[in-house]
């Protein structure tokens, strides 16, 4: 029902018709498989986040047959094998975010900001624009706490710095928001949009643009996007089957069109990925299809399903 990771990648969460399980992203490894009984009237979990590494989760039932009621977030405590808090909405939740601070919920057209504490306290409320597929993105880090989620206008992101108590609108694409990411340390907010060829990176601290990723020429809808932890290298997944990764440091050879498909010794190089040479360099009489920031390399994932990605803790590896 639901795929999620935590927040340095290191561990995996599924929601399941019977419960969740949870599992080492590297090397893999089933750490965690919780089944509600069948008679409690029913196990199916459809939103499933993680708090780091500790014994806190954020539960949403889903499925044929939901554990608790779509409008309700449960705080987990696994230590305990029991809810410790209870959030009911007026309408289904679309996603949840964890700090060891803070409870994110985001509806259709509104998020919640809740201490996480017993009992929460509700700190703000901030309306959305059409958020049917939950996008949702929280820095990890401990300082700032900054928030992401799609504005009320068409194809704005909207910026909430909770120190400063300020927020803004980056004019992100013309077409509506289909993905949204934030660095852990909140600096960086990326987003693509329902055509899918471009992924925009931009500083939060001002709204600028920093790169404009392509990820092809062909529409796709994308699935996934991702920061590294050092906020050096972004990876997104798409109905492609694909999983492409793009360099924001600077290094490595990131314009000039999609080039070749081939393969590269370097031992800078993630490994078990295709990488791209570049044979174009950027030239001001070509389109802007080829001045864009390309991936330097892309790695394809079997089957059909939709698929998240994250990177280990060496940058190195790709897990999707």
């Amino acid at each position: 029902l639901c795929t999620s990771f935590n927040q340095d990648h290191t561990l995996f969460a599924a929601g399941l018709q019977d419960g969740f399980r949870i599992y080492a992203s590297d090397p893999l490894a089933l750490k965690k498989r919780k089944v509600f009984p069948a008679n409690l009237g029913g196990g199916g979990i459809g939103l499933v986040e993680m708090l780091w590494r500790t014994n806190y989760l954020a539960l949403v039932g889903g499925g044929k047959e939901p554990r608790w009621p779509p409008n309700k977030v449960i705080i987990w405590d696994d230590a305990k094998g029991r809810g410790i808090i209870e959030l009911e909405f007026r309408s289904e939740v679309k996603a949840v975010r964890l700090r060891r601070d803070r409870i994110v919920v985001a509806l259709t057209t509104r998020v919640f900001i809740y201490s996480l504490s017993v009992p929460p306290r509700r700190l703000h409320t901030f309306e959305t624009g059409e958020n049917e597929h939950g996008l949702l993105a929280l820095s990890s880090a401990t300082f700032p706490i900054i928030l992401a989620f799609p504005a009320r206008q068409r194809g704005y992101i909207q910026v909430a710095s909770w120190q400063s108590n300020r927020t803004f609108l980056v004019s992100a694409h013309t077409a509506p928001i289909s993905a949204l990411a934030i660095s852990a340390d909140g600096s960086l907010t990326a987003s693509a949009s329902v055509k899918g060829t471009l992924i925009r990176v931009f500083e939060t601290s001002s709204g600028r643009l920093l790169h404009e990723l392509r990820r092809g020429a062909d529409r796709a809808e994308i699935y996934h996007i991702a920061f590294s932890q050092d906020a050096s290298r972004l990876c997104v997944s798409s109905d492609k089957g694909t999983v492409h990764i793009f360099n924001l440091d600077g290094t490595g050879p990131t314009q000039g069109g999609p080039g070749l498909t081939g393969s590269s010794s370097s031992p800078a190089a993630p490994p078990l990925l295709f990488l791209f040479p570049r044979l174009l360099g950027p030239c001001d009489i070509l389109p802007k299809y080829f001045s864009s920031e390309w991936s330097f390399a892309h790695c394809r994932v079997l089957g059909e399903t939709r698929c998240v990605c994250g990177f280990g803790r060496d940058n190195r590896t790709i897990i999707g």
